[in-house]
């Protein structure tokens, strides 16, 4: 039998690479990553991206996400990589793209790709989760007993049944902050399984007791390269860089992020 072939002429090929941060604030947190894709690819459209397709029976957009948030977590450190057709201006369609999202899904930033993978540089990620109901002592007691292990396993259902995930070896460094309530700041190392701030939490209940009497509020900062005081990077700054810039040059977020905080104390090294 004749091998078959889709119809007419192939899909240009890409000759621009481009890399997204965006955020998901507010009511947004609760969008999953499909229903942002969804929304995403609606907004290219609308914003007469000319995005590059992959050939085939069923082309596909040229849009690779890289270590989404879980649904209902909230971020200002989102990233994902474009391929277009043809070349555009950067600062151009950050601002068509941003206001053909909804509101909540903002995009930060857009620069030309350099050279190298982003996904490689996606080592860690520094969240703040913010624990209602619960004292400040109370977190910085259920902390410390977390910490002097080294190693707690839990349990998390996934889509291929149950699945044991050690939270505590990706946790490279912690602390707690007194702000008239209980947060807590992780730098977590990106890991196959993801440790996720609910796997944190389920490991704070099993060794300290450490229940919530409402859902906790939980936001990731940054996400990307360590560096030396073992912090989280900026993963676009190697774009920058290359393009001759140290700084954004634009940014079309709607709503002003989070402040900078710093690097959590560093935790006891698992062994």
């Amino acid at each position: 039998m004749p091998r078959r072939a889709p119809e007419g002429p192939p899909p240009p090929p890409v000759v621009q690479r481009l890399r997204v941060r965006y955020a998901k604030r507010g009511r947004l947190r609760f969008t999953s990553h499909r229903d942002f894709a969804r929304a995403f690819e609606r907004a290219l459209r609308r914003a007469d991206v000319p995005i590059a397709y992959s050939a085939g029976f069923t082309p596909h957009p040229r849009v690779s996400y890289l270590g989404a948030a879980p649904t209902g977590v909230a971020s200002e450190a989102e990233y994902l990589e474009l391929g277009l057709a043809s070349p555009v201006d950067p600062d151009q369609l950050c601002i068509s793209l941003d206001r053909a999202l909804p509101d909540g899904l903002d995009l930060v930033e857009i620069v030309v790709a350099g050279p190298g993978s982003l996904a490689e540089r996606i080592q860690a990620s520094h969240w703040r989760i913010e624990l209602p109901g619960i004292e400040a002592e109370q977190a910085a007691r259920a902390l410390d007993s977390f910490l002097d292990r080294q190693e707690i396993r839990i349990e998390r259902v996934t889509k291929d049944g149950r699945r044991s995930v050690d939270a505590r070896g990706a946790v490279l460094s912690a602390r707690t902050c007194a702000e008239g309530r209980a947060i807590l700041e992780l730098v977590v190392r990106q890991t196959i399984p993801a440790v996720r701030p609910d796997d944190v939490l389920a490991a704070l209940r099993a060794v300290a007791g450490l229940a919530l009497e409402a859902p906790p509020v939980a936001v990731r900062l940054a996400q990307g390269p360590l560096d030396d005081n073992g912090g989280v990077g900026d993963p676009l700054a190697a774009d920058r860089e290359a393009a001759g810039s140290t700084a954004p040059s634009y940014q079309a977020s709607r709503e002003a992020p989070l402040p900078a905080v710093p690097p959590p104390r560093a935790a006891a090294p698992v062994q």
